[in-house]
Formats: C-alpha cells, sequence, structure tokens
C-alpha cells in the first residue's frame, strides 16, 4: 500500500489539462505567472508565508536529488488580486544551494521569486509538469490551511530551475479562485 501512495504523490505529468481548460493557458504560459497576474488585476499583492529550513515532501526531494531526512530552504507564498488568493506557490532549494548559486533567495523578503529568475539570464527553466492534486497530497492540504477553499482538487504546476547547475524547484498551486482573465 505504501508504494501506492508514492506512487500517486509521484504522478506529475508532462502534459497539461487539455485546451479548452480554463486553466489550459495559465498552466502551460512558460513566463513568469508573477508578471502574467500583475498585468491582469487591479490591485496585485504577494503574502510571504514562510521561508525556512524543513524536510521536502517525497517527490520534491527526489526532484531535487536530496537525500532522506536533509532539510531545504522552502519558501511558500500567496499571490492574491486584493484579498483574493490567486496561487499558492511553493519553492524548494538545497540549503548548501543558498550559500552559492540562489543565495539572492535569502534576500528577496516579500518580493517575487519571478523578480529573480526571469531577469537573469543564466537561469535556465527545465520543462513544466503538471498535476491534479486533492487532499492526499501534502501541497494541497497546506494550501487548504493557509488560504482555504472549497474544491475538492486543485491543478498544480511545477518546474526546475537551474544556476549554475544546481536546481529550484517551483510548485505553483491554482487555487479555486483563479479567475483572472486570460
Amino acid at each position: 500500500m505504501r508504494t501506492l501512495r508514492l506512487l500517486k504523490l509521484d504522478a506529475w505529468r508532462a502534459a497539461p489539462p487539455p485546451h479548452p481548460h480554463p486553466l489550459h493557458a495559465w498552466l502551460t504560459s512558460r513566463g513568469s505567472l508573477t508578471a502574467r497576474i500583475m498585468a491582469r488585476v487591479n490591485d496585485f499583492n504577494l503574502v510571504r508565508l514562510t521561508q525556512l529550513a524543513q524536510l521536502p515532501n517525497i517527490d520534491e526531494r527526489r526532484e531535487l536529488g536530496l537525500r532522506r531526512g536533509e532539510h531545504a530552504i522552502i519558501r511558500e507564498v500567496l499571490l492574491r488580486d486584493h484579498e483574493r488568493v490567486l496561487v499558492f506557490a511553493h519553492s524548494i532549494a538545497s540549503r548548501r544551494d543558498l550559500r552559492g548559486a540562489w543565495r539572492g533567495l535569502s534576500r528577496l523578503g516579500s518580493r517575487p521569486l519571478a523578480e529573480m529568475l526571469f531577469n537573469d539570464p543564466t537561469v535556465v527553466r527545465l520543462p513544466i509538469e503538471y498535476r491534479r492534486i486533492d487532499s492526499r497530497h501534502p501541497l494541497y492540504r497546506r494550501a487548504q490551511q493557509v488560504a482555504p477553499f472549497t474544491a475538492n482538487d486543485a491543478w498544480a504546476r511545477r518546474s526546475v530551475f537551474l544556476k549554475q547547475g544546481a536546481p529550484l524547484l517551483v510548485t505553483e498551486v491554482f487555487l479555486t479562485t483563479m479567475t483572472v482573465p486570460r
């Protein structure tokens, strides 16, 4: 049974939901999600929830090549239009990479991570993966904890950004309030 649960957590896919799914364009855009939202809402704001050393989820640990029991720096934010939460973002980097390639992460404060990722020509984004998550997934439960929503599931996307060979994993969970025009 434990193996089945791990497989479900690791079930990220290369294919997004088919078009004309309402989130298709949002999920597949390779540019800055933050910039895209900012261009379409009246009162964008970012709320930094946390940035500290924690154990990553199993699928995240595998994606970053971390050892079992190894802590990583986890940054979580909400992207909002006024007080309406649109996206829960969860980013992870190895602690050792905060002293190297990703040292700017510790100085971001409540500024968007996108400023660092999309304005640095040395940062490379790997392919985006997609997943519909529900209460069995830890990121769904975390999003539900920090920004309660009514849907039984939510679409998420994630991708690895590389800088000097060091990975940073960014996962964005699109909440039910994500009704911003495309």
